[in-house]
């Protein structure tokens, strides 16, 4: 899983950097699609970050795992309904932005938890 999230956060990376160019050239600024670069910009070190508190035994792996899944639904879900937005004028689903604002945050409370509680000490 903390190689997926690795991978995912570069994926995120490189997408983030395509919108900035797109939200900055082609849609312009205010259109949403700048707002979508800015969060997978933000979280795609976020998701290595995470990957390697797990791997290094730094958080609950299991709580950190889940919540570093959220975070990328999260991410995925709420840049993708306002890049969608902007390039194409279509919609991922009703109430996708706000679906994925909602997991992202669960998400970062998850990673903030996992934590708190700290390690399994076996």
């Amino acid at each position: 899983m903390e190689r997926a999230f690795v991978v995912l956060g570069a994926i995120f990376g490189v997408a983030g950097t395509a919108a900035a160019a797109a939200a900055s050239h082609i849609t312009g600024a205010g259109s949403g699609l700048d707002t979508a670069a800015n969060f997978l910009l933000f979280h795609a070190p976020a998701l290595i970050g995470i990957a390697l508190l797990v791997k290094t035994g730094t958080v609950h792996a299991n709580i950190g795992r889940f919540g570093g899944l959220l975070v990328l639904v999260g991410v995925a879900l709420f840049s993708g309904q306002l890049a969608l937005r902007a390039l194409a004028d279509a919609s991922l689903f009703p109430m996708a932005a706000p679906a994925g604002g909602t997991t992202l945050m669960i998400g970062w409370l998850l990673v903030g938890l996992a934590a708190l509680v700290g390690p399994r000490r076996v």
